[in-house]
C-alpha cells in the first residue's frame, strides 16, 4: 500500500499504525504519531487503521536548550 511517512513516498505492508512503526523500525523508540493531521495516542496505535494515500507523521523527541 502507497502512503506518506514524513513527507516522504513509501510502499509499506502495514495495516495499523503499531504495525507500521514496527515495519519502519520505530518499535523501540519513544515517538509521537499522527495520522492525517491528528495525533494518535500511543494506546490507540494498534487500532488505529491506515489506508491507501494517509499520511503519517512520526516525530522523536529532541533533548535541548
Amino acid at each position: 500500500m502507497n502512503i506518506r511517512v514524513n513527507g516522504i513516498d513509501c510502499d509499506v505492508k502495514a495495516s495499523d499504525l503499531e504495525s507500521l512503526l514496527a515495519e519502519l523500525d520505530y518499535a523501540e523508540q519513544t515517538v509521537a504519531t499522527a495520522l492525517n493531521r491528528n495525533f494518535v495516542r500511543k494506546k490507540d496505535r494498534a487500532a488505529t487503521r491506515i489506508a491507501e494515500g494517509d499520511e503519517v507523521e512520526i516525530l522523536t523527541p529532541r533533548q535541548g536548550g
